[in-house]
């Protein structure tokens, strides 16, 4: 009986750092923003969501005006996909390639930001999974305007 109770003993412990082990590693298992914004289905929605936002601003709407939609819906799904970490390869054209000419003032720029913003809020995305999702693209703001 007291080897029984031994046992019983060095098994505890033993459990106990199994458990804190397997704790620690969901804790430290990164989430990448594409998962968190609802993966292909969420950053479909915000997509689909933004494009129904820039039918309805006449400004805005004369930048696309004629651009090929559904080329544009599966670049900018890819895009997004490949900025919020995850495994996507984005195929299209530069930031600085697709822009060139259009010359887009800061004012049109804020204000496709805000159409951005509408689609987010339309797809339920939460507040501070937005501004993750704009500060990732934030950087591109110069590669889009007055090109």
């Amino acid at each position: 009986m007291v080897s029984l109770m031994k046992f019983k003993i060095q098994i505890k412990p033993m459990i106990v750092v199994i458990f804190f082990a397997l704790l620690s590693s969901c804790a430290t298992q990164k989430i990448t923003l594409f998962k968190q914004l609802g993966g292909d289905a969420g950053v479909s929605n915000i997509v689909d969501n933004f494009i129904e936002e820039i039918s309805f601003n006449p400004k805005i709407y004369a930048f696309f005006k004629d651009s090929d939609i559904e080329r544009f819906r599966e670049k900018l799904n890819q895009h997004l996909c490949f900025v919020t970490g995850d495994s996507c390869e984005y195929t299209g054209d530069s930031m600085i390639q697709v822009h060139a000419g259009m010359n887009i003032s800061e004012k049109d720029f804020n204000i496709t930001v805000e159409l951005l913003i509408n689609a987010m809020n339309k797809a339920q995305i939460a507040q501070p999974l937005q501004n993750k999702l704009l500060a990732r693209l934030a950087p591109m703001r110069k590669e889009m305007i007055y090109r």
